[in-house]
């Protein structure tokens, strides 16, 4: 459904606000409160956000599968820790310093970190032998720029440090939950061996990269870096919750930095306590692998471990805390260095009076450049070595061009990141920080992935021009190493021009077109988004299924391919739950009331377009009332014939005067495939693999993570990877209790109606 554009005072409501809300019922178009099957007694609840209406989230109870799922727990937990540990006689020392006790929450200096004595804690490190023992440390960026030596994990400002020493705090009976074979291949870390091997690697990946023990050559470090959230600025922000572990050299040549997210407290964890839980760990696992499958520039994640420890968390912020568990994710990229990272010598903002720890220390700019254009940009360091305003210039045009293709290819998979702040913005031009992301189901450019992004700023359709304005933050905490002037205008002259061609490049093979490049390939593709959205297309499946299209004149044919079309487009419920109403009736009104007789007070609220979205909401859930499922799917055939009409007469441009156009047609069905995944990471997919997770089952976790690495294959037809018979049968249990709020539905299906309602902040 179309997004009417009408401005707020000529706007006008066909039916009365009053009779229309008396006739709605949040609790009636949602699921009602009794328990569902299908999904293991989830019930929905209120919840109301700060400034705006009421919200319906689900709410899992405490009883029938929760308490079938803590039984399991307490009884299986001898039974767990023999995942990956192997016999008591092989493995009882690994085994041992897992099970010992600790504190999430401990700061420095108390009772609690005596713990790190138990799990082998030290500054040269546990000893690593075999599998890990190989790993070769040069901790490159530690050498080359300044580190404050305090390992004091206690909430601080940190002023003339890039780098501040940090702990890992232990964590009780880690246990692995998954690890990326190719991801840790770039360290050097071959997977392949027998069975008991295996279980040996990942008792010592769990040992390991939970930070409860460190690898020889490790220096754990927190970075210091600044940022601009939400377009204001935050001051010193920093690794809250990450742990830079150091940089190990790969066997191809590369060097790689590892990091530990979720590793304890820092001095940036504020009044956090430095922990990630298991939910936010598997989807920050998962995408980042997926993200690099789809050949996306991205960091990479090789492990995922969880533990024993807890901590309490509100997940919807409505007064409802409960206990998680401590999981702990290993990053890994060429570096975490970021735009935030340059912001730490931002002088007092105007607008928020904050200023960044290291104000005036421009040796220390001067010595981050150095690192990061002669370690990550070392052919603009060769090119530029006499000159220190053209190198510069050279590597902001280059980071420039690489945020436009990076924003580009995000655009073309459906992809929102949720939280683009200059903090989570990489300075090599990768996809970093994994927080309220989303890929697009149902097309609509004003998407909004992140729950508490209430006015829009990251939606979908924003995000170009956002990491353009972030990039205008980057050319700012260069000055004076790089005068504003120079950066500006590289800026002006080659973002958009650079994000248009990679945009049109990628959309032209994701819609086959192989041998032409016309000036109206970019109308084409607008008028197919547009058609995408009138139909509530599936942004991923339509794509995938274009390229079955066939240039030939059958009707039947066409008949058969708009009927595929059409099962990808928005239902009737799709389409309810979307355009259903957010606001009280009561606040709508009154803030209708106060545009009108106070305008200038109306303006201080900054909710015109809250409110403009929300009559377009009532104006198209109106308009669904009075249509019947038969109208709705005439009128989106009738949709995608009048497109489809003008795709066949662009490909048939493609086939003039080419004599084998079967030999064409097989590149451009092969180019389409390998430009169009047929899966992706929806976030039901992630949400049933964390439920299942969550109730000690793992394995539904590895085979998404099996299933992402090959998105653009046609089947599914993965195998569990077992373990052996007691492994199997301790898990056995908790995979029948996980296995209620599994979908039957296949991975590259269009997500089932109760998808809509999950809401990731």
């Amino acid at each position: 459904m179309g997004l009417l554009k009408k401005s707020l005072s000529s706007q006008k409501l066909t039916v009365s606000l009053t009779d229309f809300y008396s006739n709605f019922s949040p609790a009636r178009s949602r699921r009602s409160g009794r328990c569902s099957p299908q999904r293991g007694g989830a019930k929905w609840r209120r919840h109301r956000p700060v400034g705006g209406g009421a919200k319906w989230r689900r709410h899992r109870p405490v009883g029938g599968r929760r308490r079938m799922a803590a039984a399991l727990r307490s009884g299986r937990r001898r039974s767990l820790l023999s995942v990956g540990l192997g016999s008591p006689g092989r493995f009882g020392a690994l085994r041992a310093a897992m099970q010992h006790p600790t504190a999430s929450s401990a700061r420095a200096g108390s009772p609690e970190r005596g713990a790190e004595a138990a799990a082998g804690l030290g500054a040269g490190g546990g000893g690593a032998g075999g599998w890990l023992g190989a790993l070769r440390f040069d901790n490159l960026a530690l050498r080359s720029l300044p580190v404050e030596p305090s390992e004091d994990s206690a909430p601080r400002a940190v002023p003339g440090a890039c780098f501040c020493r940090v702990r890992p705090t232990p964590l009780r009976n880690p246990r692995l939950v998954a690890m990326s074979l190719p991801a840790l291949a770039l360290l050097g870390l071959e997977a392949a061996g027998p069975a008991a091997e295996m279980e040996e690697r990942e008792a010592e990946a769990a040992l390991y990269f939970s930070g409860n023990r460190l690898l020889p050559g490790s220096e754990p470090a927190a970075h210091c870096y600044c940022g601009h959230q939400f377009g204001s600025f935050a001051g010193q922000l920093g690794d809250g919750a990450a742990m830079y572990l150091g940089e190990v050299l790969g066997p191809r040549g590369g060097r790689w930095e590892m990091q530990l997210k979720g590793a304890g407290l820092t001095p940036f964890s504020r009044q956090a306590d430095g922990r990630k839980v298991l939910r936010s760990s598997i989807r920050e696992f998962l995408c980042s692998e997926a993200m690099f499958h789809l050949g996306i520039p991205t960091t990479r994640a090789g492990t995922c471990v969880t533990s024993d420890s807890e901590v309490v968390r509100d997940i919807f912020y409505d007064g409802n805390p409960k206990k998680e568990r401590c999981t702990v994710v290993l990053r890994i990229a060429s570096t975490f260095l970021r735009f935030g990272s340059f912001e730490i010598f931002k002088p007092t903002d105007e607008y928020t009076g904050r200023k960044g720890p290291s104000v005036n220390r421009n040796d220390i700019r001067i010595q981050m450049l150095d690192y990061v254009i002669g370690t990550f940009y070392p052919e603009i360091q060769e090119a530029y070595s006499d000159n220190s305003i053209q190198r510069n210039a050279a590597f902001f045009k280059e980071i420039t061009k690489r945020t436009a293709r990076l924003v580009a290819e995000w655009q073309c998979v459906g992809f929102c990141h949720g939280v683009l702040n200059t903090d989570n913005m990489s300075i090599v031009g990768l996809t970093i920080d994994y927080g309220p992301f989303g890929f697009m189901d149902r097309y609509d450019p004003e998407h909004i992935c992140n729950g508490s992004d209430n006015t829009g700023r990251y939606a979908y359709n924003k995000q170009p021009e956002i990491c353009k304005w972030n990039l205008g933050k980057l050319a700012e905490a260069l000055v004076p190493e790089l005068p504003l002037e120079i950066s500006e205008l590289i800026l002006e002259e080659e973002y958009d021009a650079e994000f248009e061609k990679h945009y049109l490049q990628k959309m032209r093979k994701k819609l086959g077109l192989i041998q032409l490049e016309l000036e109206e390939d970019s109308k084409l593709v607008s008028e197919l988004l547009e058609t995408m959205h009138l139909t509530g297309g599936d942004f991923t499946n339509t794509f995938y299924l274009l390229s079955s299209f066939s240039v030939d004149s059958d009707p039947s044919r066409l008949e058969d391919f708009l009927e595929k079309l059409a099962s990808q487009c928005a239902s009737m419920e799709e389409l309810k739950v979307a355009f259903k109403p957010q606001m009280d009736p009561r606040q709508l009104s009154m803030m209708l009331m106060l545009a009108q007789s106070n305008p200038q007070l109306f303006a201080l609220f900054g909710t015109k377009a809250n409110i403009n979205k929300e009559l377009e909401r009532i104006e198209q859930f109106t308009k669904l009332q009075q249509l019947t499922a038969a109208d709705l799917l005439s009128r989106n055939k009738r949709h995608w014939t009048e497109w489809l009409e003008k795709y066949k007469v662009r490909l048939q441009k493609e086939i003039e005067g080419i004599s084998d156009v079967d030999a064409w047609n097989t590149d451009r069905v092969k180019v389409m495939n390998s430009n169009n995944p047929k899966y992706i990471l929806r976030n039901y997919i992630a949400q049933n693999a964390i439920e299942a997770a969550e109730n000690g089952d793992f394995s539904e976790v590895r085979n998404v993570l099996k299933l992402l690495e090959n998105p653009f294959q046609e089947t599914e037809s993965f195998t569990e990877v077992k373990g052996d018979t007691e492994e199997e049968e301790a898990t056995a249990a908790a995979a029948a209790c996980a296995q209620a709020t599994r979908s039957r539905l296949p991975y590259c299906s269009k997500p089932p109606l109760w998808a809509s309602e999950l809401c990731v902040t």
